[in-house]
């Protein structure tokens, strides 16, 4: 089991987290563990995270992805690891997942746990932590029974000092505006996997519980190693498809010049087709026959005068 848990301060992330651990014996990574640890230890990490912190300066991600990868040497950390509170933006997401990949130990889940605005206040402001064995409770929706004693062990329950509603508000839009991203990084490697955060711990535990045994069935790393060919491939495809398609622009520009001479040769016909309309005046030939006719009608009439001039002709026969 290798998974991020994912989700708004006060989503349950932390208890979750811990039940899992306790049930599959995978160790919890916390960011703000590995400082503290390092900070107390006197290791490199340590010394260079507490001069940053020191100069009130943020951690930089080589700096925790270097504490990261020394946890995941260790022993138990070989079944799987349950990352909470990294990453926290892209930058460190992709820098995550590129470690990962060195280390043959990929992500199988980003489980996010949803809730909404209200509940989260709520959750934020009655959280109370012991102080011995960091057993969580809320004056709210689950006291302990023991007032400001821890059910478990006894210790003081500690209220943390930034968990009041001005502090929880820019905690809450950080996230929005920094980690809410990651939900649609993980979504796009089709590894997201959602839980609704309200009701009962016992409930939301079942439902992740559901989740994390589906996963661990996964035969995760063959898959990932037939998928590389395939990836190979179809990067193959495209730069073939691409030097086709510049082949084809390359042999339009030829294809376009036929049609213009095609189109010179069409126009030579409608030529010819003027030409035999301007022929139509040969259709008045009959008006001329009519004008001859006419004529020839007026000569015989002319003919017919000509007659009656021929009577004076008759007193030559008197004598």
């Amino acid at each position: 089991m290798r998974i991020v848990l994912l989700g708004a301060p006060g989503s349950g992330k932390g208890t979750q987290a811990k039940k899992l651990t306790e049930k599959y014996q995978v160790p919890q990574i916390s960011t703000g563990d590995l400082l503290r640890a390092a900070v107390r230890a006197g290791t490199l990490l340590g010394l260079q995270a507490k001069a940053a912190m020191d100069a009130g300066r943020l951690v930089s991600d080589e700096i925790v992805l270097g504490m990261i990868k020394e946890r995941l040497a260790q022993p138990d950390a070989q079944k799987g690891f349950i990352l909470d509170g990294f990453p926290r933006n892209l930058a460190q997401a992709e820098a995550l997942d590129a470690l990962l990949e060195k280390l043959k130990q990929p992500l199988q889940a980003a489980l996010l746990i949803e809730v909404d605005l209200d509940t989260l206040i709520q959750r934020m402001t009655g959280r109370r932590t012991c102080e011995s064995c960091g057993q969580m409770y809320n004056i709210y929706t689950s006291p302990s029974k023991l007032d400001d004693r821890c059910d478990k062990c006894g210790g003081n329950l500690r209220h943390r000092a930034d968990d009041n509603e001005e502090t929880i508000g820019n905690r809450l839009r950080v996230y929005e505006g920094q980690t809410s991203p990651l939900i649609e990084y993980y979504r796009s490697q089709e590894i997201l996997r959602t839980v609704q955060g309200i009701g009962e711990i016992s409930d939301i535990h079942k439902a992740v519980i559901k989740i994390v045994s589906n996963l661990s069935e996964r035969p995760r790393q063959p898959a990932k190693a037939a998928a590389e060919p395939v990836t190979k491939a179809a990067s193959k495809k495209v730069k073939v498809k691409k030097s086709t398609a510049k082949q084809k622009v390359a042999k339009k520009p030829p294809a376009k010049k036929k049609p213009v001479k095609q189109k010179v040769t069409k126009k030579k016909p409608a030529g010819k087709k003027k030409a035999s309309a301007k022929k139509k005046p040969a259709r008045k030939k009959p008006i001329k026959k009519k004008s001859v006719a006419g004529k020839k009608a007026v000569k015989k009439k002319v003919a017919t005068k000509k007659t009656p001039k021929k009577s004076p002709a008759r007193p030559s026969k008197k004598k």
